[in-house]
This record gives structure tokens, C-alpha cells and sequence, in this order.
């Protein structure tokens, strides 16, 4: 496996925060970064935080590659299927053999321009859309039967939070991710939209907007210049992110309060090179799935999610007469 930049700085700054106040303890799975933690402690009345750990990284293992020409953006996946999006085509792929057996080819001239991610729910395949790169930011999700292929329905965001990369379907909503990027487009002379303003996206059955969250900015900085590419709801209930170019998933919470997502984990996904990812979770072992642009293979892995752990929190308390913060 390669070794990424972002690897050797994650393992760093754990040593660092291990040589500081806080001991760093790693579990069973995850490379040399430990738990995140964040510890507080009483100071007269003022509660004073240590800095929180580095997040642990695990290792995802390949479970099974296919080639798939199609597989440039994103991936879907269901219980006897995978099918590998491009800008204008999904290809239907047999689950156990990889072997092709349909594609929905869109029309160079059409109103298909650039899908992502998809997600299979029930029968139908919900897959990501947009005009990226062109200015304004126009996204829609395109419906598609999985026995036929055939395009059956669309919701049109119009001009909205973003470029719509990922969508998923979970505890009864629909979740999004809405990417900028600080890419400057040919023949334009600002960023597309600017890496910081992505955005992950909780919406209703009629697909309106119910809440939404930041990524944290040490997230950001790994994305930039491009964004958030992929997003799928792990077995364990929780979110995993990917960027556009690095082989790895960021596993994430809601959190308990604010705007901003929580860190909890990453995963190494050798192979990949970030883009569309999406969980299987069809079986009893569940599986996260992903596309080699480079080398124009679907893989699959499996993912030491048992091993994860949320970390322990001390963000506020409750004071009585005579603790009060003046």
C-alpha cells in the first residue's frame, strides 16, 4: 500500500499529542494513531481542554476487484448488483462474476452532463447529478429502474448549496453531500464555490432541505483543491466520506450539538483513489465499495467498523451557586 502524505502527518501529530497531557490509547484494528479523545479538567472554575487526539486509521482489506470501464465516478450497490457510473452512462454489473449486463447511456447532447455517486433503494437506483464544472451550480437526482435501467424520475435542486456528489438513504431521510471546490474553472477567475462552504445535507422524502452540517476543516484541507466526492451510512450508523483523489474514508458522527460533523475514525482503502463510494450492506458480512479510476476497477472491502469507538466527550456541565464562570 502506498504511503500517503497525510498517513505519516496523522501518526505525527498522534505522537505528539501522546508525549503532551493526554495518554493515547489505540484499539484493536487501527494503525499507530490512537482514539480520539478530548480530556478536560478544572481550573479554579474555568473547565480547560486539551487539545483532541488525531482520530484512529484503520485498514480496509480488499475483498474482491472487477474491471468496469464505466467506473470513473462513483458506485451503487445491491444485493445481487453493482453498477459503475460515469458522466453519462451506468453500467449494471453481475455481483458475483463482474460480468456486464446492462448500461444507461446518455446522450452527448442531453441534460445528463456529470453524475456521481448512486444509492439503491427498493428497486429504484437515486444517483447524484450535475453540471459540474460550469457556472452556476445546477444539481438534480436522476431515478433509475435497476431491472431496466431505464431513467424514470428526477428532482431538480435548481441552483442550490453546491454540486451535488453523493446521495444515501437513512434512519427514514435522505442525506446529501453538496461539494465546492477551490478549483478554478478554465475561462472563470474564481473558485468553484470554494472548498469550505461543502456541505452534508439531511433531507425529507420530498427531498427539502431538514438540517445540514460542515466537515471539519482538517477533512477540508485533505480534499482541496477538489471536495467531498462520496458519501455512504455504514452498518455501525455512521457516515463515511471520501475526497476526490486519496485512497481513504473518513468516518463520521452527527453531533451532539453545533454545525460541524465529528471525526471519529479513517479508513485506508488501498487502491482507490477517493470518488464515489458505497456500503453494501445486502448481507450479513456488509462491505464498502469503491472504483479505481486509475485502473478503472469496482473494489470491494472489508472494513473493521466493529473496532471503532465514539470518543469520549466533555463539551459542557452543569454549575451550581458558587461554580458559576463569571
Amino acid at each position: 500500500m502506498r504511503t500517503k502524505p497525510g498517513t505519516r502527518l496523522l501518526v505525527a501529530l498522534a505522537a505528539t499529542a501522546a508525549a503532551g497531557a493526554v495518554a493515547l490509547t489505540a484499539i484493536p484494528g487501527a494503525a499507530s494513531a490512537a482514539a480520539p479523545t478530548r480530556a478536560a479538567a478544572h481550573v479554579g472554575t474555568q473547565i480547560v481542554r486539551t487539545a483532541a487526539a488525531v482520530p484512529p486509521v484503520l485498514d480496509g482489506k480488499v475483498v474482491a476487484s472487477f474491471d468496469a470501464f464505466d467506473a470513473n465516478q462513483g458506485i451503487a450497490v445491491d444485493k445481487k448488483y453493482f453498477y459503475a457510473v460515469n458522466n453519462r452512462t451506468i453500467t449494471k454489473h453481475d455481483k458475483a462474476t463482474g460480468k456486464p449486463l446492462l448500461q444507461f447511456a446518455g446522450a452527448p447532447d442531453g441534460p445528463i452532463i456529470h453524475m456521481d455517486s448512486g444509492a439503491v433503494v427498493g428497486n429504484k437506483l437515486y444517483v447524484a447529478h450535475s453540471n459540474y464544472d460550469e457556472s452556476p451550480m445546477e444539481s438534480s437526482i436522476e431515478v433509475f429502474d435497476t431491472k431496466t435501467m431505464r431513467h424514470v424520475g428526477t428532482h431538480s435542486f435548481g441552483i442550490y448549496r453546491g454540486s451535488l456528489t453523493w446521495l444515501d438513504r437513512h434512519d427514514g431521510a435522505w442525506w446529501a453531500g453538496f461539494a465546492n471546490y477551490d478549483v478554478v474553472p478554465d475561462g472563470e477567475s474564481e473558485p468553484y464555490g470554494e472548498t469550505y462552504n461543502t456541505q452534508v445535507v439531511k433531507m425529507d422524502n420530498d427531498f427539502q432541505a431538514v438540517e445540514s452540517w460542515t466537515i471539519p476543516t482538517q477533512i477540508l484541507d485533505r480534499f482541496k483543491p477538489m471536495s467531498n466526492s462520496g458519501g455512504s451510512w455504514g452498518p455501525d450508523g455512521r457516515l463515511y466520506l471520501t475526497g476526490h483523489d486519496l485512497g481513504e474514508a473518513y468516518v463520521m458522527k452527527v453531533p451532539a450539538a453545533g454545525a460541524e460533523l465529528e471525526w471519529v475514525a479513517t479508513v485506508e482503502l488501498p487502491e482507490i483513489q477517493g470518488q464515489g463510494i458505497a456500503w453494501d450492506r445486502s448481507g450479513a458480512k456488509p462491505t464498502l465499495w469503491g472504483i479505481s479510476r486509475a485502473d478503472s476497477e469496482v473494489i470491494s472491502f472489508s472494513v473493521p467498523y466493529r473496532n471503532i469507538s465514539d470518543p469520549e466527550r466533555t463539551d459542557w456541565e452543569v454549575l451550581g451557586p458558587g461554580e458559576f464562570q463569571q
